[in-house]
């Protein structure tokens, strides 16, 4: 039989996931397969799991390995099995219905699809338009991370002057996520008009550094501050998820006193290389911190009208 086209049965809790053509390369310079991924989506989901669970899920898949066309699938298909949770939410012209990444078994079977990255929406299913997450993606203009750590540093800054509470994430590609957790009592479009005032602050305090220009043409050599992914039905990469570049990146959460450590970049974990990441949980308790940005949008105010 072709390594290929071969089945692997993955016995997950109570369910038996066939994982199709379990021998296909998906990162053909690595030699990780889809059995491969498969079994790491299976070995992380303690510790991805809870930031997966009730959120609708777009996926990103590659079913010819990340040399090959990939596309973003936000509506279930109808050959998923019944045993696949699933919510539907509006979008501007109808709704659509969106896989719920609830259990384990999900998630190795989402890996047998060839979905590399799972991205998930900042809030849950229950309440969409309520996020209990919100995101600064630090984009910096090349591969080096020096910027990156410093603009870390900055947002840092500026939300303890807000009284927010903030965790970190490497992304897995170039950057890191700022991460802040919300107590679900604000709108979405609130809490986006909130994460643009934060970085507008932000571009203003060091306007040789940081940029929230979304053109790149026009940022000239800064980090750009996206906060875009705020917006309603827009995703961010989940912690432990896979990376569609070679190497087979992971996005990992971080402690804050590991963001000056000189070997950290955005690629730092892989698949193969996870080291101890399963056993250290620096987002332990982040539900019970989340805060509403309106008493932070009111410091933000403040502070602005204070003369410098």
């Amino acid at each position: 039989m072709s390594p290929t086209r071969d089945t692997r049965e993955l016995r997950v809790g109570r369910r038996t996931v066939e994982v199709k053509r379990a021998g296909k390369e998906l990162f053909p310079q690595d030699g990780i397969t889809k059995a491969d991924l498969a079994e790491y989506y299976r070995r992380v989901a303690p510790r991805m799991l809870p930031e997966l669970r009730g959120r609708p899920l777009m996926l990103e898949r590659m079913p010819d390995g990340i040399d090959g066309d990939r596309f973003y699938q936000k509506e279930i298909s109808d050959y998923f099995p019944d045993w696949i949770h699933r919510a539907s939410v509006a979008k501007e012209d109808g709704e659509v219905t969106h896989v719920l990444c609830d259990d384990t078994a999900t998630l190795v079977y989402l890996a047998g699809q060839a979905c590399i990255t799972p991205h998930r929406w900042l809030s849950r299913a229950d309440r969409p338009r309520s996020p209990d997450r919100l995101v600064f993606d630090l984009d910096p203009p090349t591969d080096g991370f020096e910027p990156v750590r410093r603009a870390a540093h900055q947002v840092r800054e500026l939300l303890d002057e807000l009284d927010l509470p903030a965790v970190l994430m490497t992304t897995g590609s170039r950057g890191l996520h700022v991460v802040v957790p919300l107590n679900r009592r604000d709108d979405v479009d609130d809490v986006l008009a909130f994460a643009r005032a934060v970085a507008d602050t932000l571009a203003a305090r060091y306007p040789e550094q940081l940029t929230t220009e979304p053109r790149k043409d026009a940022r000239k050599g800064r980090l750009y501050l996206d906060v875009a992914r705020n917006g309603y039905a827009q995703t961010a990469v989940a912690p432990f998820a896979v990376r569609s570049r070679p190497g087979a990146p992971v996005a990992v959460p971080l402690d804050w006193d590991e963001l000056d450590v000189p070997e950290l970049t955005a690629r730092r974990w892989t698949v193969t290389d996870l080291g101890d990441r399963l056993e250290k949980d620096p987002w332990a308790g982040l539900a019970r911190r989340g805060r509403g940005v309106a008493p932070a949008a009111r410091r933000l105010e403040r502070l602005e009208r204070t003369p410098t």
